[in-house]
């Protein structure tokens, strides 16, 4: 079995079926264009940032790429939303994957312009629906991922929508190495896709405080925060988190002055590093990662690996 010719590496037009995920405050040019230079699909994480930023991020890594594709991650839930699905088509952007939301509004659209469109789903129901929407793959993402999160978890949730639909599935949630990218392949994917480990690597700009956070942390330092909002996301456990989490569970904390004390924490976490007030969205796989190093080397490293097991 040879991980690297599959369905996701004709589509997107890349050495290895690896995308680095769409993280909201953290996924810029620099890191997005690391990725793509390296043989994967760097992204630039569209969030609610202003579209003037976004316009320049996308021509940055354009710049820093050449002919290599990249891609851009669409909130749907973003005020932005509207706007960003026509940059995407203004700007030439070859993949868009999408978060929080149904796309299907904007699919004719893009597909019109060339763009390939992969969903990021919680559930088989929700895969099957972006199958019929006319989605090119979906991010099969189970909740040991950072950041917002379903219930599934990446092991149940991969070999369920690999059976439900005919387009080809991408992993995610839980993968830092060759390991789990060989697992993910086992279970049906035909690609990864991977955040915390990139938090790592040296072309991320996010805080250094909050880097070593990630490096630091352990197997039990992952929280769940948000579940009494309907949008639970995994932290890096800090006394900010913790203090979220226990205000949920006894109450003290009604969903409303949770969203209030947590508007604008992950930008204080990536850019500030403040451990009092920040977010510091990470995966429950953390402790894998073990040091900073460039993407090309993680890449590399991660896809020998895999190979290596899935040809014994």
């Amino acid at each position: 079995m040879n991980i690297q010719t599959t369905r996701i590496t004709e589509l997107l037009g890349i050495k290895y079926p690896i995308i680095q995920g769409g993280m909201a405050w953290i996924a810029e040019h620099t890191l997005a264009s690391a990725v793509s230079n390296a043989g994967g699909l760097g992204l630039i994480a569209g969030g609610s940032a202003p579209i003037d930023y976004l316009r320049e991020q996308i021509r940055l890594t354009k710049e820093a790429v050449g002919s290599k594709p990249f891609g851009v991650n669409i909130m749907l839930m973003s005020p932005n939303a509207e706007d960003l699905a026509q940059l995407v088509i203004d700007e030439k952007v070859p993949v868009v994957t999408t978060g929080a939301g149904n796309p299907g509004k904007f699919m004719a659209a893009w597909k019109e312009a060339g763009i390939k469109v992969i969903p990021v789903i919680p559930s088989v129901a929700l895969a099957k629906r972006m199958e019929r929407a006319g989605a090119d793959a979906v991010v099969a993402e189970g909740t040991e991922s950072g950041g917002h999160i379903g219930e599934n978890t990446t092991m149940c949730l991969v070999p369920q929508v690999a059976d439900a639909v005919s387009i080809p599935v991408i992993a995610a949630g839980g993968i830092a190495d060759g390991r789990g990218i060989a697992a993910s392949f086992m279970l049906g994917a035909e690609g990864v896709q991977l955040g915390t480990r990139f938090l790592a690597a040296e072309e991320c700009q996010i805080h250094p405080t909050y880097k070593q956070l990630v490096i630091d942390a352990k197997d039990t330092d992952s929280i769940v925060t948000g579940r009494t909002t309907g949008h639970p996301c995994r932290n890096v456990k800090t006394k900010f988190s913790k203090k979220l989490a226990s205000g949920e569970m006894n109450g003290t904390l009604t969903p409303d002055e949770f969203e209030k004390i947590t508007l604008g924490s992950l930008r204080k976490a990536v850019q500030d590093g403040n451990l009092e007030e920040g977010s510091f969205l990470c995966g429950a796989i953390a402790g894998l990662v073990k040091k900073t190093e460039p993407a090309k080397d993680m890449i590399e490293e991660m896809f020998t690996q895999a190979q290596e097991i899935l040809s014994r």
